[in-house]
């Protein structure tokens, strides 16, 4: 497959790139550049290359007026001249957009064969993407990076340009084949703020972290040496472009105002790079005029290092000194759509604070390496670090947790779900089984994944058993669900039960869309503000994420099983009507009393055809009982919860002696056996 990456703004050439030198030169070419090389490292992929504008400012390096950079042997970087050689800052983009569209037009065109699929980064090379695939037919994905719509609420009086940034945003989305996010923050709230928005469109892939043992600190304690009285301290570290959105004025104001942190330990601010405070841009300029006031107004001389220049390899050499030095990496941004230098923090096992608005509450809900803070609370953010740097068991505990939990964040594993994405939308649709005569409904976490073998088997049973459909029942959200299915290489369901039983999802005209016949089903005498009220003031409840409060379901964490009986009590007290589902020693769930994986199940049976002696189930915890019980039969994965351990007892249960998905598969074959005998055994009694 042959790939292309179009980016067009920034100065995007291969390592080393100079981070920060525009407005426009930050994060989104770590990742072009960082997905880009592992999907060259792939035997199918046979180019993978990188369009971006060709200009000539000598300022900003000579390769950006060079028509090609190959960075390997199937990776290079195309510069398209649109006739206007200037660098253009984002803002001035839109106006060289044409004539770059046509320039790319016209240079596709000239080839023997077609790139087979275009990756757009921002809403600006959508437009372009989408005018090419006018053109030429290449289809286009589109991530965007970073939306406007947060920014636009943040305003107290929303612009022009912001408007029209939306609007081109929510165009890309209406035109790609489909949309790549990073956190679920953004795939399952930010993205689906917008009017064009479909879900079944909305891919998560985690992007990667480009990892190298052994580094030395040297580079950076001769960084910031000069600097500093006491090199030794703990370092607070902060890596972020120098504009308003990232907040750093009030990180130094936190440090400054926190006693602790001035006497403990020393912040190292790297805010781009500059010749002078008059470098770049009118924001780059304030932000960092504001960054030299704040360090004076709280005098913080030899305290704070605020290098004009870095290279990479210092860069990587500070989160080794910082994590080395017992310090903390703090990235405060107001809005942050992902936060990729969280997870490089992780890989060299340094402690984080970050923003609780936007995909950091994502990375550390998963790596636990940190704390979430109020992006505006000046005494949050440095309470934070504080807690972090003197609280050894925990900083130890949060180091530990970055090492080991961000093993699996790697730029190879996110190639590998881009082109599983990209293999759908450029292959022609695969044969489906339309009309199933067996229908497998299972839970996915835990009783699917856990074990490759297991998944390997149960695939290879699918293969073989053509007329035996296969549906999931999770309590994940789709997005999360399809990405599981992805990673863990799982066969494609036939239909999607997500949200523990309140949504279901099916395959119309080429596309996931919602099941609006269930939903209209489930919705009678639903309250979730009066649920929400009920329970505002019972300890021990914790509201669960934004993105995991559904339509029909709203979410909590609960400190112990107990509090599912007293959740059940307030809303009987309060007569409202609901089902209330506890899972996983925490997970607490509330719903329509009419939804629920067996309620889903069976509408899907029905939509199906399958009558419901032909359908199974399995599942290992809480949320899957209801669909146990009703099932006739059911399969309880021998590595169960101890929540549904009193199911094994039931009749229609079949308790597998293995676990995941090697349990499912041998409760199928079970049930078969038994339903065999039973049929030979009816067909010897006499009529």
């Amino acid at each position: 497959m042959h790939i292309v990456s179009v980016a067009l703004g920034g100065c995007l050439k291969g390592e080393p790139v100079r981070y920060g030198v525009t407005e426009d030169t930050g994060g989104h070419i770590t990742y072009i550049l960082g997905e880009m090389e592992a999907l060259a490292r792939r035997d199918d992929v046979e180019m993978a290359e990188i369009v971006t504008r060709r200009f000539d400012d000598p300022r900003l390096g000579t390769a950006h007026a060079q028509p090609e950079e190959w960075l390997g042997a199937k990776l290079v970087i195309r510069r398209i001249d649109s006739g206007d050689r200037r660098y253009l800052a984002k803002e001035a983009l839109s106006a060289d957009r044409d004539a770059f569209a046509e320039a790319l037009i016209a240079e596709l065109a000239q080839r023997e064969r077609l790139p087979d699929l275009i990756h757009a980064h921002f809403a600006d090379a959508a437009d372009v993407a989408r005018r090419v695939e006018d053109a030429l037919g290449i289809p286009f994905v589109y991530t965007a990076h970073s939306l406007g719509m947060d920014k636009r609420r943040a305003l107290a009086s929303p612009s022009a340009a912001i408007n029209a940034r939306i609007e081109e945003e929510d165009r890309a989305i209406a035109h790609a084949r489909a949309v790549i996010g990073s956190s679920r923050d953004e795939c399952e709230r930010q993205l689906t703020a917008y009017p064009s928005t479909r879900i079944g469109k909305i891919h998560r892939l985690v992007p990667g972290v480009s990892r190298r043992g052994g580094y030395d600190d040297f580079p950076a304690r001769e960084l910031v040496s000069p600097f500093l009285r006491d090199p030794s301290k703990p370092i607070v570290l902060a890596i972020a472009r120098p504009v308003h959105k990232k907040n750093l004025v009030r990180l130094i104001d936190s440090f400054g105002t926190n006693a602790v942190l001035r006497e403990r330990c020393n912040l190292v601010v790297l805010a781009g790079l500059r010749d002078d405070l008059s470098s770049g841009e009118v924001e780059q300029q304030q932000v960092l005029q504001g960054l030299v006031d704040a360090v004076d107004r709280h005098d913080l001389y030899g305290r704070v290092a605020y290098p004009k220049a870095h290279t990479r390899e210092q860069v990587g050499a500070l989160y080794e000194l910082a994590a080395r030095t017992g310090g903390v990496f703090v990235n405060p941004a107001l809005m942050e759509p992902y936060g990729l230098t969280l997870v490089e923090a992780a890989a060299h096992g340094l402690p984080v604070v970050a923003t609780k608005i936007g995909g950091p509450q994502d990375i550390i809900g998963e790596l636990e390496h940190g704390l979430l803070v109020d992006p505006q609370d000046e005494t949050a953010i440095g309470g934070a670090i504080e807690r972090l740097v003197t609280d050894t068991a925990l900083w130890k505990r949060c180091a530990r947790n970055a090492r080991t939990n961000s093993l699996g964040v790697n730029w190879d594993a996110y190639a590998a779900g881009f082109l599983a994405i990209a293999r759908d939308i450029v292959a022609a649709t695969p044969a489906r089984c339309i009309a199933p005569a067996s229908l497998l409904v299972s839970d996915l976490d835990n009783t699917l994944t856990g074990c490759d073998h297991g998944v390997t088997r149960i695939g290879q049973f699918f293969r073989r058993q053509r007329d035996f459909g296969f549906v999931i029942a999770t309590g994940r959200s789709i997005v999360e669900a399809r990405r599981l299915v992805r990673d863990w290489k799982l066969p494609l369901p036939l239909a999607w039960i997500t949200a523990v039983g309140t949504e279901i999802y099916v395959e119309r005209d080429g596309e996931l869309a919602l099941d609006q016949g269930f939903a209209e089903r489930i919705r009678h005498q639903w309250h979730p503000g009066a649920i929400e009220r009920a329970l505002a003031e019972l300890p021990g409840l914790v509201p669960q994420p934004d993105y995991d409060q559904r339509v029909y379901k709203r979410s909590y964490y609960a400190e112990c099983p107990g509090l599912a009986k007293r959740v059940e009590e307030r809303l009987r007290q309060c007569d409202i009507p609901a089902r209330v589902v506890f899972s996983h020693d925490r997970l607490l769930d509330i719903m329509p009393r009419q939804a629920g994986k067996a309620a889903a199940m069976r509408h899907v049976a029905a939509m199906l055809g399958i009558p419901l002696d032909r359908v199974f189930a399995a599942g290992d915890s809480g949320n899957d009982a209801d669909m146990l019980t009703a099932c006739r039969n059911a399969i309880l994965v021998g590595n169960h919860a101890e929540e549904v351990a009193a199911l094994a007892s039931r009749p229609n249960v079949y308790l597998a002696r293995r676990s995941h998905a090697s349990g499912t598969l041998e409760g199928i074959l079970a049930h078969h056996r038994a339903q065999r005998v039973r049929g030979r055994q009816a067909g010897r009694v006499p009529a």
